[in-house]
């Protein structure tokens, strides 16, 4: 007979396991999405049928029924795609509820605008509502459910972290809030050579790559490619800057071609007609709403309603900023920069109520018909921000070959706490890939965040102190 059979370590028949099945993810939430779908859209159905179409001058027939249906369904797919509703196993529940419902509301919203249209009339609202709802109890249920199955299916994905010279507390911290998607199990230095490397690598079901010197990283690619093991890589400003290349043809020989100039004349003339009739419009519907704040603003102390302060903007033009004010008269006597944190007490009642939806940045709409501003880009950082930043990360005015927004790339995918470094990787991230289709992405994704509490929060206490103006020079 022949010899034994070799036995398979338990980690790596683990982490074949995981191999396999990874193939099956996307149409494993593909089936779980077509239920929350089927579930919404069979809602709708009948909302439909038996209530709006009774109002309609001729009622519509079985056709008309199914393209009705079609539409709602078509537009729950769209802000299900932009709100990151179908994302299950990546979003945590609440985040997915959060996500599901907006899709919900926006497209019962635009159901609602298309009744009234065919109808020529303003229809009763409460089976619409009622209909929310009950839609908002489904996407509950189905939320947890679908996660919970997910995670049975897919459990934590255990991972190998590799670094270098560079600390990777940040990091490490930043994963631990989403151990249940990933399980750092071992961190290893690349002192232990590539030889033990390749050892421990193959051990796991991904590998996460930190800020490591080239040569060491493009191995670790390698060889995670040829064995077919995930690699979550820390990517370098200049890996951003070749990742929008353009491959060229000319010989035998590929090329990957950088601009390296921003938006092109066609762009910018979009962007800036965008601007301006976004801009405008918003003035108008939200008047009662500056109407409002300036009241209030004023009422709590008689200080002034608006706040300005410099900031930078394309090619690093210093213009001046328009806010609300929302701190007390003075809160920064020094002239120093003193960032806000969680329960500052310089914020007054009125500001926190305003800071936390975003609302004191309003005023900013003047700032982008006046052309300082766009509606979306890089976050206009203080003057004296950029000149300590520049001097500690010398690609930070990359960020400024675009107009700064209103709403941005980093403030969609990032926080208000998110370090100068990673803000400047997403700004160039939207820089380098910059669209009209992203832009109106952004926008939207902007609602979401809006109610979003880790989007908005302040820096903490040991970060404000770090970031003010004199810690940053003792550091620098």
């Amino acid at each position: 007979m022949g010899g034994k059979r070799k036995k398979t370590p338990p980690d790596a028949s683990r982490s074949e396991e995981y191999k396999s099945s990874e193939q099956y993810k996307r149409i494993v939430r593909c089936l779980f999405s077509m239920v929350i779908l089927s579930a919404e859209v069979i809602a709708y159905g009948y909302v439909w049928v038996n209530y709006y179409n009774q109002h309609m001058e001729i009622p519509y027939n079985r056709t008309g029924h199914w393209l009705m249906v079609a539409v709602y369904g078509l537009l729950l797919v769209i802000f299900n795609i932009i709100y990151g509703g179908f994302r299950v196993g990546y979003l945590r529940p609440w985040n997915l509820v959060y996500s599901q419902t907006l899709a919900c509301i926006c497209t019962n919203f635009m159901s609602y605008l298309l009744v009234t249209l065919l109808t020529k009339h303003f229809q009763n609202i409460r089976p619409l509502l009622v209909m929310t709802a009950a839609e908002f109890l489904v996407i509950c249920i189905w939320s947890a459910a679908a996660t919970r199955l997910y995670r049975v299916i897919y459990p934590q994905r255990r991972v190998l972290l590799v670094y270098g010279e560079h600390p990777v507390a940040s990091l490490m911290g930043k994963m631990h809030t989403r151990s249940d998607r990933i399980k750092v199990c071992e961190c290893v230095h690349i002192s232990v050579g590539e030889e033990e490397l390749e050892r421990k690598i193959s051990r796991y079901e991904g590998v996460v790559i930190c800020d490591v010197p080239s040569h060491t990283r493009n191995m670790i690619l390698k060889h995670c490619y040829g064995k077919s093991i995930r690699t979550y890589t820390t990517p370098k400003i200049s890996d951003i800057l070749l990742g929008s290349a353009e491959k060229l043809h000319m010989f035998d020989t590929p090329l990957l071609l950088s601009r390296n100039a921003g938006l092109t004349a066609d762009q910018k003339f979009v962007k800036r007609l965008m601007d301006i009739v976004l801009s405008l419009a918003a003035l108008v519907l939200l008047s009662p709403i500056f109407l409002m704040i300036s009241i209030a603003v004023k009422m709590y102390d008689g200080g002034p309603v608006f706040y300005r302060q410099d900031r930078c903007t394309r090619d690093g033009k210093v213009f001046s900023i328009c806010k609300f004010r929302s701190m007390v008269v003075d809160a920064e006597k020094d002239g120093h920069s003193i960032p806000a944190t969680d329960g500052d007490p310089r914020i007054t009642p009125v500001g926190r109520v305003i800071r936390a939806c975003r609302m004191d940045e309003l005023p900013q709409l003047f700032n982008i018909l006046k052309g300082d501003m766009s509606i979306v880009g890089p976050r206009p950082e203080r003057v004296e921000h950029v000149e300590l930043y520049t001097k500690e990360i010398p690609e930070f005015p990359y960020r400024m070959k675009v107009k700064a927004g209103l709403t941005g790339y980093a403030q969609v995918y990032g926080k208000y706490n998110t370090t100068a470094y990673d803000k400047l990787k997403l700004d160039l991230m939207y820089i380098q890939n910059y669209s009209l289709i992203m832009d109106i992405g952004i926008i939207l994704m902007t609602i979401k965040i809006l109610f979003m509490k880790e989007s908005t929060e302040g820096f903490g206490e040991e970060i404000s102190k770090t970031n003010s103006h004199e810690s940053m020079e003792k550091k620098l």
